[in-house]
């Protein structure tokens, strides 16, 4: 329980109240600065305590069970607060960005549902190389829509649009781990609809 890997991942749990909390004024440009200054530090720690559980052979059961549910709070928690505060908002398309926050929710919660269901069996579903580049678009999508309103003057005019260019970069990659996130997601589904007889 009190190893240090363990204790990075706790960390990272109590840590997502605050960074809600960071995000909850969206004109406070100072507060989503700090906002993305604990998401890179969460990611950071969310590499470390895997990397030093795996190399001092401190591997636990509790390690094992929390660190996907710290990720998938974090990411649940920054998705909806963003949605909340209409931060997930561009142009052309207006609000109909948060349907690629939906997909991406809905995904987390249907592979969990799956992993337990699965688990009894004793039939495990290893993450897919392309389930990692989902994590990573998704993370740094999350920063940049942060990032984007912490700095709303870092613009540039596409055509006749002025776009802030963390967010708009922000948006482009939430859709690409959307994307990734429909075919993993149907990758897990195979291996579940092996076993449902």
């Amino acid at each position: 329980m009190l190893s240090l890997p363990n204790m990075l991942t706790l960390s990272r749990i109590v840590a997502i109240p605050l960074l809600a909390f960071l995000l909850w004024w969206p004109g406070w440009e100072q507060g989503y600065l700090a906002a993305f200054v604990l998401y890179c530090l969460m990611g950071i720690t969310d590499y470390f305590d895997g990397y030093l559980a795996r190399s001092s052979g401190t591997v636990s059961k509790l390690g094992i069970f929390l660190d996907p549910i710290a990720d998938k709070i974090m990411v649940a928690a920054v998705i909806l607060v963003l949605a909340a505060q209409g931060v997930l908002r561009g142009p052309y398309v207006g609000d109909a960005h948060v349907i690629a926050g939906l997909i991406i929710l809905t995904r987390e919660i249907a592979v969990s549902g799956l992993r337990e269901f699965l688990g009894p069996l004793q039939v495990s579903v290893p993450v897919s190389r392309l389930a990692k580049w989902k994590t990573t678009f998704q993370m740094m999508a999350l920063g940049s829509l942060i990032l984007g309103q912490g700095l709303p003057d870092w613009t540039v005019m596409v055509g006749a649009v002025e776009a802030n260019v963390p967010h708009t970069y922000g948006l482009v990659t939430l859709w690409a781990a959307a994307v990734l996130t429909v075919i993993t997601g149907w990758d897990y589904l195979r291996v579940g609809l092996k076993h449902m007889d």
